[in-house]
């Protein structure tokens, strides 16, 4: 008697769509972000700071799910190109805190046309993005 392996199909997978998807997404802001000299990890950990200027680098990673090992080389790549400080937290100097330049708070007026432009690049409407978004915030909540 044969097994049945139709669950190792990728077609049967729910991680392929979503990791094909997400790579392609990710690589549609590549143009846009290169214009601004930055990687897509370094273009969301700027949109963290510009929402929140002067965030511990343990609440940045939370913010993004990462960890500190991706996060170091980041941040040390964003303060060398001149758009965030790091410094050691008045009252623990455990915490590292990450606050934003005058360049960085410039760059803001430069990336704010990014969205729109990767959003003309993704083929559903409003009310199915919106879909997407809750959907995929229900598994990263979940797991």
């Amino acid at each position: 008697m044969s097994e049945n392996y139709d669950q190792l199909k990728l077609e049967n997978q729910l991680c392929f769509p979503l990791y094909a998807a997400a790579k392609a997404v990710v690589a549609s802001y590549t143009p846009h972000l290169k214009k601004l000299g930055l990687t897509y990890t370094q273009y969301i950990a700027m949109m963290v700071l510009w929402e929140n200027d002067g965030i511990a680098v343990r609440e940045l990673g939370e913010k993004l799910h990462l960890d500190s090992g991706t996060l170091t080389p980041l941040l040390k790549k964003l303060e060398k190109s001149g758009y965030v400080t790091r410094r050691r937290g008045d009252d623990d100097e455990r915490i590292v805190v990450i606050s934003l330049t005058d360049e960085g708070r410039a760059l803001k007026k430069d990336a704010a046309g990014v969205p729109g432009a990767v959003a003309e690049c993704v083929p559903l409407t409003q009310e199915e993005a919106l879909t997407l978004y809750s959907l995929l915030y229900k598994i990263i909540d979940n797991i």
